[in-house]
């Protein structure tokens, strides 16, 4: 795979500058909860992607380190004059099994689907929601946080196959 597993303090602020662009409207506006639902969905996906060792998704959760890293250390020496390079403790989701991959590709699909059918705001934040999970879930906090999410996924998985193959029916 190309693209990098470590972040750097650069790639943490571009993760923080769009977490804060999207947290934003909800704050000064309504409170409401379904106006994270978008942004929820994103980071949703984006840990679903993130639990996956490999293909497709397992690369663009990779990628999307080098990408908030060369845009976060331009900003951050843009705006503060500083270097952001320095690199953070890394972290990844491991353990995820067939049954379990099948499930968070589905997950990914399905807010595929609902990213096809939202609006134009919707989509952003349900974009800003994928960056930032992808993001942060390089790190070693938040993907020892969710560090639970591949055993559910599996077990999620497992439970489907059991069910469609007739286990424990009769």
């Amino acid at each position: 795979m190309t693209g990098t597993t470590a972040l750097t303090v650069g790639g943490l602020l571009a993760a923080l500058l769009v977490l804060v662009a999207n947290l934003r409207p909800w704050y000064v506006g309504g409170r409401e909860m379904k106006q994270l639902a978008p942004f929820g969905q994103g980071f949703l996906a984006a840990a679903c992607a993130a639990a996956c060792p490999g293909g497709a998704l397992g690369w663009i959760h990779n990628r999307s380190g080098s990408i908030a890293n060369g845009w976060g250390e331009s900003v951050g020496a843009a705006a503060a004059g500083t270097d952001t390079g320095t690199r953070i403790a890394t972290g990844q989701l491991v353990g995820l099994g067939m049954t379990g991959a099948v499930v968070a590709v589905l997950v990914v699909f399905v807010i595929y689907l609902s990213y096809k059918d939202a609006g134009k705001k919707d989509r952003r934040r349900i974009f800003g929601g994928a960056f930032v999970g992808s993001v942060l879930l390089l790190t070693a906090g938040v993907a020892g946080a969710l560090s639970w999410l591949p055993g559910l996924l599996n077990g999620l998985g497992d439970a489907a196959l059991g069910a469609v193959q007739g286990t424990g029916v009769l």
